[in-house]
């Protein structure tokens, strides 16, 4: 009589077996918020990746000041690391996820612009909060408290390899 191990790896159950990859490819959109950050994205670029898009630059055309909660049609781009410029909403369309990232005390109310994008079609929307070298805890919650109420998941990251960790961990 066959063992429970030996049995399974028979011709016979074999053709149970599920022959596709147990996941699919994410498509994951990673924007930096800020200077320092877009240093950061940059750096990260390097790194061999599955799918995931990166962009050093936000910018957008409005009447209205971003999070003022007024309607109005969402006009905002991308720039890529290759300096091509992407319609935000476009891109987040094609993304499973989106990933912002930013440096502890610069200014991150441009998310709500990308919230906004999200929102319209049901993406998540994740923060990354990187305190640099002589940031204070208070320069940190301040920028926390830009990020708290746009983000599903929201995480101090201490450098870009914590960073690097965290999109491995996403499957990016």
């Amino acid at each position: 009589m066959l063992t429970e191990s030996a049995r399974m790896t028979t011709a016979q159950e074999l053709s149970f077996r599920i022959q596709e990859p147990n996941s699919r490819q994410r498509a994951v959109k990673i924007i930096a918020l800020d200077k320092p950050s877009a240093a950061m994205v940059d750096q990260l670029a390097k790194k061999a990746w599955h799918g995931a898009e990166f962009f050093t630059s936000l910018s957008f055309t409005s009447d209205k000041a971003p999070g003022s909660g007024e309607g109005e049609a969402l006009k905002a781009w991308l720039g890529d690391l290759a300096g091509r410029t992407q319609d935000l909403v476009t891109e987040v369309e094609k993304s499973d996820f989106v990933v912002v990232i930013t440096a502890a005390g610069e200014d991150a109310r441009a998310v709500t612009v990308i919230s906004d994008a999200c929102q319209m079609f049901h993406k998540s929307l994740l923060g990354l909060v990187v305190p640099q070298d002589g940031t204070s805890e208070a320069e940190t919650e301040v920028s926390l408290k830009h990020l708290r109420p746009h983000t599903r998941m929201l995480v101090v990251a201490h450098g870009v390899d914590y960073i690097e960790v965290m999109l491995t961990a996403l499957r990016a």
